[in-house]
């Protein structure tokens, strides 16, 4: 389409590799997506994480893990064949159960991978399940590390090297043949590919490998992923669109001074709250200050963007209790930023132990509880149901703690019981995205756009204890709908 002076209509144009493109491509799954996994849809190597992990736990000694590397970096100058290098590390774990290794690599993916997801990525492969494309996670590295992040990423389909097990369920210290590798794991996306109806003509392909130069070339949309070396060169001259992305390695320099410059934000925001408290000799009207300025002052700072539908179900009703679901330490300012003022959170007790955090919390009024100690927990409460009969509105987390994925926990009643005891109603903030900004056991804040959902308010005024259980069932599941999960 173009415009009236015969220039294309930007509105219609779509980059290669991006959403927009996916977006106004074929639908359905006759149109494969297949990508690779380490340093495409993962920053890194997720082999070497695993490696890494049995040595610190001793698990393996010195000399076997410089002989890993020593492996892997004659496979990289081209000295010996990828069989080699996979078949060394599958007889390092010979008699192992598979079931253990499965535990392993869930464990490390909680703890090391998920928060090496490129969120950009992500993205793409929502937008092709979207369009109804068949989704593959193809990769050389074997099941235990690719299983993870299918799951994680919602990926049914997925071609992988496994492990060669016994009858008993233990590794034999070989890998099931033929190897998915180079041309391999070209004959397995064929193989796939016919027996599913995928046109691969139609098909993108995603990877970093020059290994991946094959597979490139049988795909109608062939996708660079962060290459190097061989399909570098092969994309820059058969004119492929190069995909680029750092921001799932870690934090940068960048990042880093952004995050200290936001924070450092929190002394003059400080320091001005108090004034305005002393002025108004109003406590709370200090707390607002800086709730309503602090977290707006180090998000923006840092780069986190906040895309917000049903923005006018934060005030219609107040007081009121906001229930969210708590994915990383930045839900705090992302609570800040939206409800401003008149709020309190209910937190656990070890946060008050915090030399920052704590002494501030507390000056806000929150609301710490003993989650090991059932009856003190209960005990605890009460000045949050006092809270939301004084004016006062109340933020909580009705999974009880943080997530280490996105994926939703189990709602408790307590936030429920909060609600009915004051008779107020319930509001959910559904955040999504929040990893992308501030990772598990991150400290420095990362560029981010989080989506949030704030649904309307829930009445509670006829609800009865004997029906909370159906309540809260009802509140879950229109998270799940909201995320898709």
């Amino acid at each position: 389409m173009t415009s009236a002076n015969g220039q294309p209509n930007p509105r219609t144009m779509r980059l290669p590799g991006s959403v927009a493109e996916i977006e106004g491509s074929p639908p359905g799954p006759a149109v494969g997506a297949f990508f690779d996994l380490d340093g495409t849809l993962v920053a890194g190597f997720t082999g070497v994480v695993m490696t890494q992990d049995r040595l610190r736990r001793r698990q393996m000694s010195v000399g076997e893990f410089i002989g890993m590397v020593q492996a892997g970096l004659n496979h990289q100058l081209g000295r010996s064949e990828f069989e080699d290098l996979i078949g060394k590390g599958a007889r390092m774990l010979r008699g192992s159960s598979l079931d253990d290794i499965d535990e392993l690599a869930e464990r490390l993916f909680v703890q090391k991978i998920v928060g090496r997801i490129y969120p950009e990525m992500r993205e793409l492969v929502r937008a092709h399940m979207a369009r109804g494309h068949t989704v593959v996670l193809s990769s050389s590295a074997l099941t235990v590390q690719v299983e993870p992040v299918a799951r994680f990423l919602g990926i049914q389909n997925v071609l992988s090297n496994k492990f060669e097990t016994d009858d008993d369920g233990r590794l034999t210290g070989e890998v099931l043949t033929p190897i998915i590798w180079g041309p391999g794991k070209a004959r397995a996306v064929q193989a796939f590919a016919a027996k599913n109806c995928v046109d691969l003509s139609k098909s993108y392909f995603y990877a970093d490998g020059d290994e991946d130069v094959a597979l490139m070339y049988l795909v109608g949309n062939p996708r660079p992923t962060n290459p190097a070396g061989k399909l570098a060169a092969v994309a820059a001259k058969r004119g492929w669109p190069v995909l680029k992305f750092s921001s799932g390695s870690g934090s940068n320099p960048i990042s880093q001074l952004r995050t200290v410059a936001g924070v450092a934000s929190m002394v003059p925001i400080a320091a001005g709250a108090i004034g305005v408290g002393l002025l108004t000799r109003n406590r709370r009207t200090g707390v607002n200050f800086f709730t309503s300025a602090f977290g707006r002052a180090l998000l923006t700072a840092t780069g986190v963007n906040l895309n917000v539908l049903g923005k006018e179900n934060l005030t219609v009703q107040r007081p009121a209790l906001f229930i969210f679901n708590h994915q990383s330490a930045v839900d705090v300012l992302l609570l800040c930023k939206l409800l401003r003022r008149d709020f309190v959170a209910i937190s656990k007790k070890e946060v008050r132990q915090n030399p920052i955090f704590g002494p501030l919390f507390a000056l806000a009024g929150t609301v710490f509880i003993d989650r090991m100690n059932r009856a003190r927990a209960v005990e605890a409460l009460r000045p949050a149901i006092d809270a939301l009969r004084s004016g006062l509105s109340i933020a909580i987390a009705p999974e009880g703690t943080r997530m280490p994925t996105p994926k939703l926990g189990r709602f408790k009643k307590g936030a429920f019981h909060i609600a009915m005891a004051a008779g107020v109603p319930i509001v959910p903030l559904v955040f999504r995205n929040a990893l992308d900004a501030l990772p598990k056991h991150g400290v420095i804040l990362r560029p981010a756009q989080v989506d949030v959902v704030v649904h309307p308010p829930i009445d509670t005024t006829g609800w009865r204890h004997d029906d909370l259980e159906r309540h809260v069932e009802e509140v879950e599941q229109l998270y799940r709908e909201t995320l898709g999960s």
